[in-house]
């Protein structure tokens, strides 16, 4: 079943994660042997953005890495449900909000909303449209097929969209209709019809923030991993960097291999790793795979790359990258890193090629 698939990957992650890291724990909070000075713990939990998150970190005491992670999930769990589309919150007026009143009245959201969805605005200039999360109505109309597939055993009952329909829905995604006010902290969509899908930037926007104030409560060294989005805060007691991985595309599997689940391994300090890729929500027609990031400009899956990755100092423009980048030729998406101040890119192209960008290699050495 593709669910079992999606979290095999997922959970993939997360133990590629420890071994990079150097954390022989994936459950509860576990420290390393007795030595003076902050101690390396580690912990799991699965409730928020529909993935499993590992933090790794180093702390003084469990007590205060258990106090740490505990608000650390709370903000997540706030983020995931203000984030949501698809599901209402008692007392959260969240995305899913915002698109039902659609054409009808501005809704007051949080600031929490209002800063992600300047960030996507800012993204949808900066990757020229390839990152637009006013594309909600075409990747509604590619969500009910993939799930109608995850929900029959028999891929040969799999169906497409027609691309009479996806043209249709097509003419409901103007960005231009997504209105922010930010005196008054309303949020308006002017087109009754469209709605908004933020699985592009959410949660590297809410895996930011979080970091953030993670460390402004005092946490100064951790590794956190929602879905393989990794942010790194600060470097190891020793002063080492730690170290993330890009997952092989080319050999992703339900049974987790520590000889070839990574293509490349960077050093990370205060920075985040971010990958998109065909390879972990998708579903087969005719055996042919059709995954979940589509390209505005066609509205199918975009066929440039099997995933590509971003580092970058915020994980909110690493996530939006990903997206973008993968629905650019790779010309022109090099054009668009090397002009971009600290941010670099990986890009495993459909013919099995790694390319990188000028400055990749100075994390990897």
């Amino acid at each position: 079943m593709m669910t079992k698939r999606i979290f095999s990957a997922l959970l993939a992650a997360a133990l590629s994660l420890s071994l990079l890291a150097g954390c022989g724990s994936t459950s509860g909070s576990t420290a390393s042997s007795a030595a003076d000075g902050p101690q390396r713990y580690s912990t799991v939990f699965y409730d928020v953005f529909d993935t499993v998150t590992q933090v790794i970190a180093y702390c003084d005491s469990e007590e205060e890495f258990t106090a740490q992670m505990d608000a650390l999930h709370a903000d997540l769990v706030e983020y995931n449900q203000l984030y949501d589309i698809y599901n209402d919150y008692d007392g959260v007026t969240n995305i899913k909000t915002i698109n039902d009143n659609a054409g009808i009245a501005p809704v007051t959201v949080d600031d929490k909303i209002l800063g992600m969805l300047e960030l996507a605005q800012t993204m949808y200039d900066t990757t020229c449209g390839k990152l637009n999360i006013a594309l909600g109505s075409v990747l509604n109309i590619w969500h009910n097929y993939r799930e109608a597939a995850l929900a029959d055993d028999n891929d040969s009952n799999n169906q497409l969209p027609t691309q009479e329909e996806l043209d249709a829905a097509a003419q409901h995604c103007d960005i231009a209709n997504l209105i922010i006010d930010e005196d008054a902290k309303t949020v308006y969509l002017a087109d009754p019809a469209m709605s908004l899908d933020v699985g592009s930037v959410g949660k590297g926007y809410a895996v930011e923030q979080a970091a953030q104030v993670a460390e402004a409560r005092g946490l100064t060294s951790a590794l956190i991993s929602v879905g393989g989005n990794l942010r790194a805060i600060g470097t190891k007691p020793d002063g080492s960097q730690w170290v993330g991985g890009v997952e092989n595309p080319w050999n992703s599997s339900e049974v987790y291999t520590t000889g070839s689940s990574t293509v490349a391994a960077v050093k990370m300090s205060d920075l985040s790793l971010v990958t998109s890729g065909d390879y972990q929500r998708y579903y087969v027609v005719d055996g042919v795979r059709y995954h979940h990031l589509i390209d505005p400009a066609t509205l199918w899956p975009a066929a440039y790359f099997d995933g590509v990755s971003v580092l970058a100092p915020d994980s909110g423009v690493a996530d939006c990258l990903t997206t973008g980048l993968f629905c650019l030729p790779l010309e022109e998406g090099r054009q668009l890193v090397e002009s971009l101040d600290g941010v670099e890119a990986l890009w495993c192209t459909t013919d099995g090629e790694v390319v990188t960008s000028s400055g990749w290699s100075e994390h990897t050495n």
